[in-house]
């Protein structure tokens, strides 16, 4: 892979709103692209894969990854909404 090539990296549609998306990007931070420049589709929790390729930038959306973060996501929630058993600690 050369210094063109760079590996791919994921970002996250973190809201959409319009005509843009607000895009959580690698680092944690966001930032608003239009929804125009993103894979036709793109939803809300959308994984989006980038990838540059002898200088052109492909993005496409990463089903796995986003059924992934969405299972983790919805597991999470479960876990949180779990009536407690009487008697059990709270670990804050």
């Amino acid at each position: 892979m050369t210094s063109d090539d760079p590996a791919p990296s994921l970002v996250t549609i973190d809201g959409i709103e319009g005509h843009l998306a607000r895009v959580e990007l690698p680092d944690g931070t966001t930032e608003d692209w239009a929804l125009a420049n993103l894979p036709a589709g793109v939803r809300e929790g959308d994984v989006v894969r980038l990838h540059v390729e002898g200088g052109d930038l492909e993005m496409e959306i990463d089903h796995a990854e986003t059924a992934r973060r969405r299972q983790g996501a919805q597991a999470q929630l479960d876990a949180l909404n779990r009536p407690s058993v009487v008697g059990e600690e709270i670990d804050l």
